[in-house]
C-alpha cells in the first residue's frame, strides 16, 4: 500500500511541474476540532502542499474552469507527532465569477485526497489509509500570493471497525512558483 501511494505521488508531481501558476501552500491550524468542545486530542496542525495548475481531467464546459480537476501532493504533521502524506485533486473558482460573472479576489477551492496516516502519539484514526476532504476560501494578494482559511475532514471511510475522523481548521499562505 505504501509503495502504491509513493508511486502515485511521483506521477502526480512529474506530470504537472512545468506550469508557472503552481503554488506552495504553507499552513498552520487546529487538529481534531469539535465545535461542541468534546475534543480530547486537539493538537496544532502544520501543513505543506504543492498544488499544480495543470488540469488532469476536464469534466465541464470549456468556459467554466471550475470543472478542471488539478493535482496536489501534501504533508501534514501535528504537535502530537501524527503525520499524513497524501495526494489528490482540487477544483478552484473565483467566487465573484461564480456568483456574479465578474472576477474578484476571492477563490473557492474544494479538494479531495488520500494517503498514508501515522498517528504518532496522537489520535488513532483506525487505519493507515485515510481520506481528506477540504473546503478552502482564499484571498488574492499582490504578486498572485494568497492567504486562506480552510476546514477539512480526515477519515478512513469505514475501512476499519474504528473510524473516529478528525476535523481541521487551517490558515494558509500560498506562494506561486
Amino acid at each position: 500500500m505504501k509503495i502504491f501511494i509513493f508511486i502515485t505521488l511521483i506521477i502526480v508531481c512529474f506530470s504537472s511541474i512545468t506550469n508557472a501558476n503552481n503554488y506552495h501552500v504553507y499552513g498552520i491550524g487546529f487538529y481534531d476540532v469539535k465545535l461542541n468542545g468534546s475534543q480530547k486530542n486537539q493538537a496544532t496542525d502544520f501543513r505543506y502542499e504543492l498544488r499544480f495548475d495543470n488540469s488532469i481531467v476536464d469534466i465541464g464546459p470549456e468556459q467554466d474552469n471550475f470543472f478542471y480537476l488539478k493535482p496536489f501532493v501534501g504533508f501534514e504533521y501535528t504537535s502530537d507527532q501524527a503525520s499524513y502524506i497524501l495526494g489528490g485533486v482540487y477544483l478552484e473558482d473565483n467566487i465573484g465569477k461564480l456568483f456574479t460573472g465578474n472576477d474578484n479576489k476571492l477563490i473557492f477551492t474544494p479538494s479531495f485526497g488520500a494517503g498514508y496516516y501515522n498517528n504518532g502519539s496522537g489520535k488513532d484514526l483506525g487505519n493507515e489509509l485515510q481520506f481528506r476532504t477540504t473546503f478552502e476560501f482564499s484571498y488574492k494578494l499582490l504578486e498572485n500570493r494568497r492567504i486562506s482559511f480552510s476546514i477539512g475532514h480526515i477519515s478512513n471511510a469505514n475501512l476499519s471497525d474504528k473510524n473516529p475522523g478528525v476535523e481541521i481548521i487551517n490558515f494558509s499562505y500560498h506562494v506561486p512558483f
